[in-house]
């Protein structure tokens, strides 16, 4: 039997414990970004909303407002977050995402003005949500961090919590696609010795039940977390304490700082063109995958595989920022997604998914970066206001190309009309939709390329100085 010197099990020991999820609110952080962002009706986004009963126009507009509402109250929020604390706000963001689930859950059919009024208000419970969520959630977990004098692990609480969230997406994905489809239900049902008789109507709501149980789960957990004292600045207020001009000097010392700060600025920009270009691209997967002829069903075990791929991303991300400054790997995931936005426009049957896969690893090399580099030169006293103005850039661009998608859809459909007047209105849709998406890498090229002129000069001129 060999017995290890103390030395050596001293060290081991030492090394388990500075494990990242030995901290109880890293580990709620984990459980909350998983059952938060994984839902089960992701794999059929688009189509749930036509199979509701409403168009591809009033999809993109519902989708903007839900941006817009970010927009609005994103900022805010922030601010709020780092007067009141941010768990008030993650438990009040678990409250919205469980209203407006239950607003899908049993708005009754057959009305189309009850039921874009229930996807509208949706969208808007649903923005806030990811407003009030957005920079309070990975604030609480980067001054836990600090709090302990552990912020040098966040790269591997990042890599935890992207991986975690990606096994969650894969449960999420291959079972909100198969209950979506009755025939599939049925027969599920027939194994089990239960009569069939479920038809769409009915199987369309079963994702959303289940991402209602994640909302439920997402209470429980944010209802445990407790806010760090990490922050030079006290926080905790009572509610009727902040004040409206508390909440504005807190916003505007954080955006002033971000305007002095080349690399903060340059962050913010660069991520946001990446952000909402492929964001929108991802939005419309399912009526991409249609068009390239893979069946419905293949649509949640594509989403597994993006998960798939999710639990190896991470790791992949940490090396890049070890081995690689910020300049190259913007420039690396530059170049990757320009490539990969134009093979989409070509629109390969079955073969077309495997740019749309990059597209899903540029986002979340997207997320990584902006998440590491942000928070690594952000004070903990205004972390999560600026995480904030992240936010808002990030959901402003997404309602803005959400508009523009809109138009130009509107635009391409009049011109294939023209083109096809014997066509069905299926074709037609379908065509302006391929005419459509060969725009995307033109407009991320020209984003990134006004980034690069409206901040490369402030970086070398910081550069220079220091």
């Amino acid at each position: 039997m060999t017995v290890q010197p103390a030395e050596a099990q001293n060290e081991k020991t030492a090394h388990k414990a500075l494990s990242p999820c030995d901290l109880s609110n890293i580990r709620l952080f984990v459980v909350f970004r998983a059952v938060f962002n994984a839902r089960f009706y992701y794999p059929v986004f688009t189509v749930l909303f036509l199979d509701f009963g409403l168009s591809l126009e009033q999809f993109a507009l519902l989708n903007a407002v839900w941006a817009l509402t970010i927009v609005l109250a994103e900022v805010p929020s922030g601010a709020l977050a780092d007067l009141l604390g941010r768990k008030r706000l993650l438990v009040t963001t678990s409250l919205l995402m469980i209203a407006e689930m239950c607003l899908l859950a049993f708005v009754p059919l057959g009305n189309s003005s009850w039921v874009f009024a229930a996807f509208l208000v949706n969208r808007v419970l649903s923005g806030l949500a990811e407003a009030l969520a957005s920079g309070a959630d990975e604030a609480l977990a980067y001054d836990t961090l600090v709090a302990h004098g552990r912020a040098a692990e966040w790269p591997r609480v990042l890599e935890l919590q992207m991986r975690a969230q990606n096994v969650a997406y894969i449960f999420a994905m291959t079972l909100g696609a198969a209950v979506y489809d009755p025939g599939l239900v049925n027969r599920a049902l027939g194994w089990l010795g239960f009569a069939g008789g479920v038809t769409q109507q009915m199987s369309m709501r079963y994702p959303i039940y289940l991402t209602l149980i994640f909302g439920l789960l997402a209470l429980a957990a944010t209802l445990r977390m407790r806010d760090p004292q990490a922050a030079s600045a006290p926080r905790g207020h009572a509610p009727e304490q902040v004040t409206l001009w508390e909440i504005t000097r807190l916003t505007l010392r954080a955006g002033g700082w971000i305007l002095r700060t080349p690399m903060a600025l340059a962050i913010i920009l660069a991520a946001m063109t990446f952000d909402h270009t492929l964001r929108m691209i991802v939005t419309l997967t399912s009526q991409y995958y249609r068009l390239i002829h893979l069946p419905e069903a293949s649509f949640g075990l594509l989403g597994s595989a993006v998960a798939v791929l999710g639990l190896f991303v991470p790791r992949l991300a940490r090396r890049m920022t070890e081995r690689f400054s910020p300049g190259g790997n913007a420039l690396l995931l530059a170049v990757a997604m320009l490539a990969a936005l134009f093979a989409l426009g070509w629109f390969v049957p079955y073969l077309g998914v495997l740019p749309m896969m990059a597209v899903f690893v540029g986002m979340m090399l997207t997320s990584f970066f902006t998440s590491h580099y942000l928070n690594e030169i952000t004070a903990s006293d205004q972390r999560a206001t600026v995480l904030s103005f992240k936010g808002l850039a990030f959901n402003a661009a997404y309602g803005f190309i959400g508009l523009a998608f809109a138009a130009l859809m509107h635009h391409s459909r009049l011109a294939q009309t023209a083109l096809h007047p014997d066509g069905s209105a299926a074709f037609v849709e379908d065509q302006a939709f391929c005419v459509s998406i060969c725009y995307f890498p033109w407009y991320l090229g020209l984003g990134l390329a006004l980034v690069a002129l409206a901040c490369l000069p402030r970086l070398l001129s910081a550069r220079t100085k220091a």
